[in-house]
């Protein structure tokens, strides 16, 4: 296969690095393109009214390039930076757990689903916070295992593959879920301040911390079994019921 692999977290991130060293090893021709700097909650976010500028970088077996842009024109540009169709996008490896509502603000995701509007099968992949180098390996390798596994099955337009990982040793992972988002929301908030020249200001509080704080996440739901120690898959797409007409294709991915 062709695979883009494309991210969030910037083109020198260690996740980016992760899946696309594990799509090169499992013999696929590979492109990357990742945003020149940090793009976290980034959301859908296309640059309009600015060039976007695109430099070639090395990368030991694939074509790379850095994307002065956001996660999303960074899908949006890779079938015009190379002549040969996409067979299929990966975007990750997030530095971060994406589920539940922070589907909606992630910029892997969101690259993700870029890419499936323009025809390219997608999978967004994330961990959470403080994964090391083996826990990102492993989620690689299934993540590519898995693009390999759907690049013949036709998922409806806009739909695409939300993976996530807790930040476990392999050996400790307890399975895969197929599962729901959780409705769980944020509960952090803004503190009013006000700076040396006497203007007042707000600061978001939960950007002080690692984690966010949420409401309790709901049974069966991906937070829910994220932090019991399960692969979480969710498909993301425009049905109420598309997890359920997706749950046979997983066959064979239930053992992580």
């Amino acid at each position: 296969m062709h695979i883009l692999v494309t991210n969030d977290d910037g083109i020198h991130s260690v996740g980016i690095k992760a899946l696309a060293d594990a799509a090169i090893r499992r013999g696929h021709r590979v492109t990357v393109t990742g945003p020149s700097s940090q793009c976290s909650a980034n959301s859908q976010h296309i640059t309009l009214t600015a060039p976007l500028l695109v430099h070639e970088i090395p990368w030991e077996g694939a074509n790379a390039y850095s994307v002065e842009g956001t996660p999303t024109d960074c899908a949006r540009i890779a079938p015009f930076i190379v002549d040969e169709p996409f067979d299929y996008c990966l975007s990750g490896i997030n530095n971060g757990e994406n589920a539940g509502s922070a589907v909606y603000y992630s910029g892997t995701v969101a690259a993700a689903r870029e890419a499936a509007m323009c025809y390219i099968p997608s999978m967004a992949v994330s961990i959470m916070r403080n994964a090391d180098d083996a826990m990102r390996a492993h989620l690689a390798d299934l993540a590519v295992r898995m693009a390999e596994h759907f690049q013949h099955i036709q998922l409806p337009r806009f739909a695409l593959i939300n993976l996530n990982a807790p930040a476990i040793p392999p050996e400790q992972l307890k399975g895969m879920k197929l599962c729901p988002l959780s409705r769980a929301y944020y509960v952090d908030g803004y503190e009013k301040r006000v700076s040396p020249l006497g203007q007042t200001y707000f600061w978001l509080t939960a950007s002080d911390t690692s984690e966010v704080p949420m409401e309790q996440p709901e049974e069966d739901s991906d937070y829910y079994w994220l932090r019991r120690g399960y692969v979480t898959c969710t498909f993301l797409g425009s049905f109420t019921d598309f997890n359920q007409e997706c749950g046979s294709l997983l066959s064979g991915f239930t053992e992580v």
